[in-house]
């Protein structure tokens, strides 16, 4: 065969064969709340609940997602509402929502975050069973430290800002993530919608808070504003308590108040900042509630270390109705926000 007609025939049969294309990618899925939640007791549902197994028993979340990057599975339901469970501390807080906010199966832009989950309560701000909407979240590792045995007799603690030298030195710097705050609007918006829900208590939780002298710790469970305060370290006392109240006023320059204290809230707040910046959340949709599970100091008469002993994962004096506490406040929220989504997905119910 004449090479001329080779070349002929061989552009003919390249002509003919359709030409390669990779398969379209599969639109991003879109999102409209995402509950953050940090811990669970066992699987899913079936069991002893954490924080997340009401959420998936009570809100449908069926839908099973592999996220191989994260510390577990991630849960959905057909109405658009994402669930992921962090592990406890800031490191897996953080390293878990960047995970999630990174990931390119998910269209996070519109999305509404909601952390739901137990905590310690100062008795002063508010009782067991009470659900608290912070507007401050401040972080309690970031310090220098001097061993009580060793600080200065005039010092009212050796915790020191991160850049200081003394207690609470002025001016002060918050620049390396001490301090967040959620919009304002927001925060009152989900408490005016929820400051009615009713919440669980017990002739157990009225035993445990009747020895506590605070008039909020004595009350029924209530919703309340109260700022939260997280840290790695499980701390328990008075004094404890006293440092956490003066630390959150020193980083909110006076405007915080300590209601309860956690353990991952910072490190969620920090990659939901950077993600903001990256284009990926919006960090003005993010709210965060935390329930009483314990108080985060003894009753007049027991020393700290003692009621520290008894102070254990699932045996909270409120550890259940914390967690009824978290759903029902948590997805009166979620509910509204999903029930009007077109109202809401451009512009939040604080703007209106």
């Amino acid at each position: 065969m004449p090479r001329r007609n080779f070349f002929v025939i061989a552009l003919a049969l390249l002509t003919a064969v359709p030409a390669f294309s990779a398969p379209p990618k599969a639109r991003p899925i879109p999102v409209k709340v995402v509950v953050v939640a940090m811990f669970e007791r066992g699987a899913d549902t079936g069991d002893q609940p954490g924080e997340l197994q009401y959420w998936v028993e009570r809100n449908h979340l069926d839908r099973v997602i592999p996220f191989p990057q994260g510390y577990h599975d991630l849960r959905m339901n057909a109405d658009g509402v994402l669930a992921i469970l962090t592990g406890v501390g800031t490191a897996k807080s953080a390293a878990n929502i960047m995970a999630l906010g990174m990931d390119p199966r998910f269209d996070l832009t519109k999305a509404y975050w909601l952390v739901a989950g137990i905590a310690g309560i100062n008795p002063a701000r508010g009782s067991l069973g009470s659900a608290a909407w912070a507007e401050w979240v401040v972080d309690g590792d970031l310090a220098r430290e001097i061993d009580a045995r060793e600080i200065p007799a005039e010092w009212k603690t050796g915790y020191l800002p991160l850049r200081g030298s003394v207690p609470y030195e002025e001016p002060r710097d918050s620049s390396e993530g001490e301090v967040y705050r959620l919009d304002p609007g927001l925060v009152e918006w989900a408490f005016r919608l929820t400051e009615h829900v009713l919440l669980p208590d017990s002739a157990g939780m009225q035993a445990a808070r009747n020895p506590y002298p605070a008039e909020n710790a004595r009350r029924p469970p209530f919703v309340l504003k109260g700022d939260t305060l997280s840290s790695g370290t499980f701390w328990h006392g008075k004094l404890l308590d006293e440092w956490a109240s003066d630390w959150v006023r020193y980083h909110t320059g006076g405007k915080g108040d300590f209601a309860t204290t956690a353990m991952e809230d910072t490190g969620t707040m920090q990659s939901l900042t950077l993600l903001a910046h990256a284009g990926k959340v919006d960090v003005r949709r993010v709210l965060v509630l935390r329930t009483a599970s314990n108080f985060d100091q003894p009753p007049p008469g027991i020393t700290a270390a003692e009621n520290l002993a008894r102070t254990k994962l699932g045996q909270y004096s409120a550890f259940l109705p914390a967690l009824e506490a978290a759903w029902r406040v948590g997805n009166t929220v979620v509910q509204s926000l999903v029930n009007n989504w077109p109202k809401v997905r451009d512009v939040t119910p604080a703007s209106k």
